[in-house]
């Protein structure tokens, strides 16, 4: 969805909340949503918009008989038939129903009404990391080592299910109650054994290959790993340019400057992360995700305490309850009675019959 601001905390709220606990309370959620069948808009009170896109919004949403909170991700079916984006929206659900991980954002429930598709989704209270990267400039090497620590992971699970993510950047990273990674919205996300051709994703961090339309597979995912780091570091990617065709043309010509801060070790991973050729990439040889851990970027990171989601974190966002929304920038409500539940005759339904 798109970028997000900062809010300030209100007074007289509680204080922060245990991210376990929340953890275990989706888990009963998700337990609960099973057991009785396919949700429906009338389950749940709306609370905030904490995101919008071009199909729609991202609400937070309360459970009215549980009383728990959710993100709701409310979709237009007609911009997603008119933007031809049906596969993807139904590439996201597939997928984001079948991974279970504890640095990617749980999907419990997908549903529609005759106008509008949903997916039921964790909330993640800390917002994005982009947001926290803008408020600060840019991070220090301690925090981007953590952070891309935990993303390294979650990419080397999905490739282990031949999963290419396709989409990475700060704006698609949440930030949870404790200080952890989630990665979110799984639109571009493709089963890929072997190569796609699809034209997708972020112009700061498309590779090579997929501007050059030659076929693409996991490795696009450690380019962007990479343009991510020099990004968190630097405060901005590597290559930029208001003009598209003049940004791809950079991108091909691979020039890379670094900020003086850069010290050697982070030098070689973006370079080796960034390598023209995906077949010489760091990522996409023998050893997979496992040569970037390797890496002396990563010298004193425990990987083992890193899939346990323990360890010194980068930072831990201000959050003071479980529905909390002080991380999301407010929006409006012009478009709310277009997002309205709607009934009656649905011109979409055979083109989303297993949603």
């Amino acid at each position: 969805m798109d970028r997000f601001r900062t809010k300030k905390k209100e007074k007289g709220e509680k204080d922060k909340i245990d991210g376990k606990d929340v953890e275990d309370l989706h888990t009963q959620m998700q337990n609960l949503l099973i057991s009785d069948g396919t949700p429906t808009m009338s389950d749940f009170e709306k609370i905030e918009t904490v995101g919008t896109g071009t199909f729609g919004r991202v609400w937070v949403v309360q459970h009215r008989e549980s009383e728990k909170f959710f993100a709701l991700k409310q979709m237009r079916k007609k911009d997603v038939v008119r933007l031809r984006q049906v596969e993807h929206i139904a590439n996201e659900k597939d997928i984001l129903l079948s991974v279970k991980h504890p640095f990617i954002v749980n999907m419990y429930a997908s549903f529609q009404d005759t106008g509008h598709l949903y997916m039921l989704l964790e909330y993640v209270q800390g917002g994005e990391l982009f947001s926290h990267l803008r408020r600060v400039g840019r991070f220090s090497a301690a925090v981007t080592r953590f952070f891309a620590a935990e993303i390294t992971v979650a990419l080397d699970y999905l490739h282990s299910l031949d999963i290419v993510y396709r989409d990475l950047k700060p704006e698609n990273l949440l930030i949870d109650a404790e200080g952890h990674v989630k990665v979110t919205d799984f639109g571009f996300a493709k089963y890929v054994p072997d190569r796609t051709w699809t034209l997708c994703g972020t112009p700061e961090y498309l590779a090579p290959e997929i501007i050059q339309s030659k076929g693409h597979g996991k490795a696009v995912d450690w380019w962007a790993l990479g343009i991510l780091i020099f990004e968190m570091l630097a405060g901005q990617p590597p290559f930029y340019d208001e003009n598209p065709f003049a940004l791809y043309e950079k991108i091909l010509a691979g020039q890379i400057q670094f900020p003086p801060h850069f010290d050697s070790h982070v030098k070689d991973l973006v370079r080796k992360l960034l390598t023209f050729d995906k077949t010489r990439r760091l990522g996409s040889l023998k050893g997979g995700g496992e040569d970037i851990k390797k890496h002396k970027f990563f010298k004193g990171i425990d990987w083992k305490e890193i899939d346990a989601r323990k360890g010194k974190r980068g930072f831990v966002p201000n959050v003071s309850h479980e529905g909390d929304t002080s991380n999301f920038e407010e929006y409006s409500d012009e478009d709310e009675d277009e997002m309205a539940p709607t009934t009656g005759e649905d011109p979409y339904g055979s083109t989303f019959e297993d949603f």
